[in-house]
C-alpha cells in the first residue's frame, strides 16, 4: 500500500494523540486519510478470517462505523492502528459465528498448530559429523520472477486459506501487512511464544505448498 503510507507505520504516542484530537473534533479530512491508509489492509485481514470477500467488505464497513462510534472511548493503551485492526478481528469473529463457519480466535488448540512442521525425512539422522538435524533435502532457491508470478501468488493465497484462522491472521499481519511481532501479539491477544510458533507453522505450510508447486526440493550432496 502506497497511499497514506505515513499512517501505516508504527506511530508515536504524540502522533496518535494528534490524530485522535482531529478525529474527535470531526475532522473529515483526517478521517478520510486514515480510511485510505488502512482500508486495503483491513480488507485483506478480514478476507482471511471470514468465508467470502463480500462478508469481508461488510466487516470493514462495520469497523469504520465502530471507530466513529467508539473514538471518544479510545484510551490509547495501544496504537490507533492496533485498536482499529482489533475491531476488524472482533467483528470478523462475530460475522464468522453468524456464518457458522469460524471458531473463536482464542481457540488456539486447532490441530493444525501442532505436530511436526516439516516431514522428518527432510532431515538427516546423523549428519556429516555425527550431528543430527541437518538438511537431507534442502529447500531450493527460487528465482524472484517465479515467486512474483500470478500463478505462484495464487498458490500462496490458497495455502494461507488452508491454515487455521489464527494462523491466517498471524501470517497476514506479519508477512502481508509487515507488522512487528509486538503489534501482532497486541492485536490478536497472543503471547510472544504463541505468535512465534503460529507464524513458523504458517510459513512452513506455505513453503511446503510452494515446493510442491515449483518442484523446489533438491538432494544435498553427500
Amino acid at each position: 500500500m502506497q497511499s497514506g503510507s505515513t499512517l501505516q507505520r508504527p506511530r508515536s504516542l504524540a502522533g496518535d494523540l494528534a490524530l485522535l484530537a482531529a478525529l474527535r473534533s470531526g475532522d473529515d479530512a483526517t478521517f478520510a486519510e486514515i480510511v485510505d491508509a488502512h482500508s486495503a489492509g483491513m480488507l485483506r485481514l478480514a478476507n482471511a478470517l471470514v468465508p467470502s470477500r463480500a462478508v469481508a467488505e461488510e466487516v470493514v464497513q462495520e469497523t469504520w462505523l465502530a471507530v466513529l462510534r467508539g473514538i471518544d472511548r479510545f484510551e490509547g493503551r495501544s496504537s490507533l492502528k492496533t485498536w482499529i485492526y482489533r475491531i476488524v478481528i472482533n467483528i470478523s469473529n462475530t460475522q464468522g459465528a453468524r456464518e457458522r463457519r469460524c471458531a473463536p480466535m482464542s481457540a488456539l488448540s486447532d490441530h493444525r498448530t501442532s505436530g511436526p512442521v516439516l516431514d522428518a525425512d527432510r532431515f538427516s539422522s546423523t549428519g556429516r559429523h555425527g550431528s543430527p538435524g541437518r538438511w537431507a533435502l534442502a529447500p531450493a532457491p527460487w528465482p524472484e520472477q517465479v515467486l512474483i508470478a500470478g500463478e505462484t501468488r495464487a498458490v500462496v493465497a490458497d495455502a494461507i486459506q488452508e491454515l487455521s484462522r489464527v494462523q491466517r491472521a498471524v501470517i497476514s499481519l506479519r508477512d502481508v501487512e509487515g507488522w512487528s511481532a509486538e503489534e501482532t501479539c497486541q492485536a490478536l491477544g497472543l503471547t510472544e511464544g504463541n505468535q512465534r510458533v503460529l507464524l513458523h507453522r504458517a510459513r512452513s505450510h506455505v513453503r511446503t505448498a510452494l515446493e510442491t508447486y515449483l518442484g523446489g526440493v533438491e538432494a544435498v550432496a553427500a
